[in-house]
Parts: structure tokens; sequence; C-alpha cells
């Protein structure tokens, strides 16, 4: 959510930070601004809406060669002109753009007021401005600094000063900051994306860190002034990554990539010869995984439903209790952190910071734990002991797919490692590792039958609300089914395991309220097909995701069999297409649905 772009050096800026925050578009944001440097002091623009709303309100001359920008996603005050950023202090000689929360800004902006600063926004983020303007220190660098000490909270921030034309500071704690180093250039960004298209050369900043910014040179350093040696890295995606690539969605494309995006992920780590995996990430020898007594899963949203995915696999394939939680859950309820357990964080971006909070309290209790991230070089992935990259590549719709695929496959490699180190057997593992390499060509499969689930999408969308039910396996595919119909469509939709269903929910079923069941070939088709029957007796509609026709269903979405413990991975595909289909016939806006945003990096 928000999203930060900075320029300085000989080019004309504007153009390029425009064109690094419609980059960042698919962050969520209802606002935007820019701030130039120039011979004259800062200029600046602001607007409600998109970017191109904002490229509209340019005037023809607005040159410099250094500037910031950012999209908002609005917490303090409305989303309009005034709140949008960057924000000025009051004599107009300090800009800065702001993402994160400042926790203490009622109580700072009591005390600017009482000294006589008038406010021009209701935002948190303009008490920063205002503390950088009047602080008398020599140097930018102190002057921020300075203000830093006075807020709580977590922040990127990227400032401009007209007295020190040559530089732009930036800090960062708990939100991403990211320097991208060109040639006698430097570019500022909270994602890379925003920086792929001119280097891939990149800083990632840690918490408490701050960098000062100049055309031909950086230099990095804690808020405390100690300097610090932040090494560039090359990022391993491409600008093309970013692009649509013929698709009338980045949704539709991310789903379609899906079997070339789990091939990625299983390249090089399979090791036929002992019917295992190889995943040098995870910092954990044989001995400290016999040691492992359980395992605790936390992710926030589809990364949570993934990781239910991942416990139920670890539980089946290495016999070693486990469970998912949500991140933002567990990072309140003073859990107790016992040493014998394996914590593993799960994120998309690396940087959701109710997951990042987690893992900084249970590091600071001496856990061990793990990261699965799709980002390079994210903050989860340097503040766990070690990992598994899940090698989805770059997803810019805001509902996650072939990431959440990809972090499913991530922890059924992580089970058979697991598994083969403690009692799967030889015979098992081949067998796990012959279904794997399966899921690619099955994925094709599935997506082929798009227009078909085009066309019962069309049939469901017109209801007003929606049952998702599975057992077991299937019962953490429906709740990211669910989740998927609800983010993208707008549709009310709720998730139950099917067993829950006579214990209340089923009050709600009627024709109004399909409901969408998930019905594997397993030890539990039975007991699911019963469920059917329930459903069928109170006149609901259903649809069934299956092996085989289900002679209770009114339609049935069938995908191909898989081995049990992998099928789940699979039955979500097509679900994420009735989702997609369905806000495509409800006109919904599918990259960017309302009031979400792609990365939660406040609480």
């Amino acid at each position: 959510m928000c999203g930060i772009v900075g320029y300085i050096g000989k080019r004309d800026v504007a153009p390029l930070l425009l064109e690094g925050l419609q980059r960042l578009e698919y962050r969520g944001y209802d606002s935007a601004g820019i701030a130039v440097g120039g011979k004259s002091g800062l200029k600046t623009v602001k607007a409600k809406g998109r970017v191109r709303g904002l490229d509209d309100k340019l005037p023809k001359r607005f040159a410099g060669t250094s500037g910031i920008a950012h999209t908002r996603w609005a917490t303090h005050g409305a989303p309009n002109d005034e709140n949008a950023h960057p924000h000025l202090d009051a004599e107009g000689r300090v800009a800065i753009v702001h993402n994160g929360i400042i926790d203490n800004a009622s109580e700072l902006r009591a005390k600017l007021t009482a000294d006589g600063v008038e406010f021009a926004s209701e935002t948190d983020s303009e008490v920063l401005a205002h503390l950088i303007g009047r602080d008398p220190a020599d140097t930018l660098e102190e002057k921020v600094r300075h203000a830093l000490r006075l807020v709580e909270g977590t922040y990127g921030i990227a400032v401009l000063h007209a007295g020190f034309p040559d530089r732009i500071v930036v800090a960062r704690n708990g939100s991403p900051v990211v320097l991208g180093i060109g040639e006698k250039e430097m570019f500022v960004s909270s994602d890379v994306a925003a920086l792929v298209s001119h280097t891939r050369q990149v800083v990632t900043l840690d918490d408490g860190e701050m960098a000062t910014v100049k055309a031909d040179d950086y230099r990095t350093y804690t808020t405390e002034g100690s300097h610090t040696s932040a090494s560039p890295t090359t990022v391993e995606w491409e600008a093309e990554s970013y692009d649509m690539g013929g698709h009338d969605t980045y949704m539709h494309k991310e789903i379609s990539e899906q079997a070339d995006a789990v091939d990625r992920v299983l390249r090089g780590r399979i090791d036929d010869r002992f019917a295992t995996v190889h995943l040098g990430g995870l910092n954990l020898d044989a001995r400290e995984a016999r040691g492992v007594r359980r395992v605790k899963i936390l992710g926030c949203g589809s990364a949570y439903h993934a990781g239910q995915i991942g416990a139920q696999m670890i539980e089946e394939l290495a016999r070693i209790p486990a469970d998912a939680e949500p991140a933002s859950e567990f990072r309140y309820r003073n859990a107790v952190v016992d040493p014998e357990t394996l914590y593993i964080a799960v994120s998309q971006s690396g940087e959701t910071y109710d997951t990042l909070a987690a893992v900084q309290e249970l590091k600071r209790k001496g856990a061990r734990v793990l990261g699965v991230v799709n980002v390079v070089g994210s903050a989860i992935a340097r503040e766990t002991d070690g990992g598994v990259y899940v090698h989805a590549g770059p997803e810019v719709c805001v509902v996650s797919t072939k990431c959440f695929t990809n972090t499913a496959v991530a922890f059924a490699l992580l089970a058979l490692h697991l598994g083969r180190i403690r009692d799967l057997s030889v015979a098992d593992g081949k067998r796990i590792i012959a279904g794997l390499r399966k899921l690619p060509g099955q994925i094709e499969e599935i997506l082929a039958n798009e227009d078909r689930i085009a066309e019962l999408a069309a049939e469901y969308a017109d209801a007003k609300s929606m049952m998702f039910v599975g057992r077991v396996r299937g019962y953490p595919v429906a709740r990211e089914a669910s989740l998927k119909l609800k983010e993208v469509s707008y549709v009310h939709a709720e998730a139950y395991p099917a067993s829950e269903l006579k214990h209340g929910p089923l009050a709600l079923i009627e024709p109004a309220v399909p409901t969408v069941a998930i019905v594997p070939d397993d030890d539990l088709l039975e007991k699911n097909r019963a469920t059917l029957e329930e459903i069928k007796a109170r006149s609901g509609r259903i649809l069934a995701v299956a092996h085989q026709e289900q002679e209770k269903a009114d339609h049935t979405l069938l995908v191909p069999r898989n081995e049990v413990e992998l099928d789940p991975i699979l039955m979500g595909i097509p679900l994420q297409l009735l989702a997609y289909h369905s806000a495509l016939a409800l006109g919904r806006d599918i990259d960017k649905p309302r009031n979400l945003a792609k990365s939660v990096t406040v609480e």
C-alpha cells in the first residue's frame, strides 16, 4: 500500500516519476502527488484519484532534475488533494513522502499547533515535514535524524529540501525503501517495480537505516548516525515481467502464467537419487530437522491459506504436528514460544507488516524462523534464519493467484524434505516427486477449460452470496476461493468446513445462495457426497470442483487427479478463474479492487 518514487540525476524528473508511479499503481492508492526541485525552489502538484489525473494537472513547464512522488492509500484523513503527498513544511522548503503510520502524530500535531504551526492536511505524515523544517541542524541528514527520534510508528520516507538541492535523504522503519543505482543518476522507491526499467542494481535498506542519495553516489547509515555498508544486489526480474503481455488484466496474465511459475519453483530442487528435494536456503541440517517437534505457520490473507495447505502436507508427509495461524492475531496474543517448534513466516511481498512484526517478536524470544517469500532480499527474507523463495515472478494484480499456487508448491517441497529426513519412505518420496512433476501439465489442462468456467461464472454471478465448503484438504481451498470471490467481484462469500455445515450454516442454504463444494476423490469422498445431499435437500444450487462428475451437483468443474496430498494445489486454480470471470461479468476493476492494497505494510 502506498508507493514512493524518487530520482536525482541529469534527466527531466517529472516523466520518470510519473512512470514510476504507474508501475506502483498495483499496490493500491487513492491519490497521487509529485514534488520537483529546481532553481526557484520546490514545486508540487497533487491530485485525488489516479496517476493519469495527476499527469493531466502538471503544468507544461515543470522542469527539474530531482524529485519525489507518491501514491497514497488513505489512513489519516479522507482521500483528497490536500491529504495527498508530498507534504511541505510551513515555508515550503521541505517536501516529504511517507509510507507507514506515525502512532504519536496527534501528540506531535498538538505541540506544533501550540507553537503556531498551521497544518494544511489531516494526515499524520505532515507532522514529519514540519519537524524537519523547524529543526536547526546544519545538515539535512541531521534534520531528518532529529525528526525521526521524535516519532513513534512505521515509516519509509524520502525528503527533498530546497537548501540541499544535491540530495535526497531516505529512511526506513517497518516500510520498505529501495535505492536504484544508475549511471550518474540514482533512484529511490518503495518497490523494485518502479526501478527495473532503469536499473537492476539495487540496495535495500534495513529497519533503522537511512541513506543520502546524490546523482553519482550514495551512503547508508543508521538513524543514530553510525556508518553501514549496504551493498548492491541484482534484481532477477526484467522490466517486461511487469507488462500485461497481451492480456486484458494482470490477474488474467498471472493466472495463465502458473504452469511456468510452478516449473520455476521446482527447477533444480528435485533429487531423484534420494527421492527428496534440495532446499539449500533453509539453513536447517538433518539433525536440527529431526529435532523439530511442531511447526507453526504464520501469514495473512492468501499467505495464511497457503500456510493451511502447507500445514496439512507437513503433517501428512513428515508426521510433524503443524498448524497455521493469522500472523496478525499471533503477534498480539502473547503466544508461548517453544524452542522445539519451527516457525514459518509466509508473505508474497516479504514486507507484510503484521507478519514481519511476528517474525521480530519470535526472533526476540529465541525462536527459529524460516521464511517462504517471493521477493528476494525482502525484509522477512533478511530477518529469518533461512527459507524458501517461491520464484513466482512479479505479481502485479492486488489479488494473489500464481504466488498463492507457488507458495503451496513450496510447502509441498518443504514437507517432502522434512518427511524424507524423518520417516517418509523412498517409495512415497518418488510418488510425491512424480506428482510434483505432473503439476505444470495439469495446470495447463485446467486453464484450457477457461471458456466453460467463464460460462458458469456468468450463471452464478447474480448470486447475492455464495457458500464454499470442503473437508480437511479441501477446507483451505474453500477459504482461499471464498476470499478470491470477495476480493475481486465484491460478492459476499463464506467458507466453512463441510462437516460444520449442519452446525449452523445450513440455515443459509436456499436457491439464491449457491454452494461451491470441493469434492476430491480421497477417503472422504462419501462424506462429501453426503454434504451435497444435505444441500440439495434444501433446494441449494451446487457447483462441485471434483475429479469426477457429481450426481447431486448442478454443475461440476473437473480437475485432473494428482497425489491426494497435492490435489489441493490444483483444485484452487479453476476457482481463481471463477472469481475472475465473475468480476468480469459484474464490471469490476479487477486488478485494483476497492479498499485493498497489494502489500499491506501497516497494521
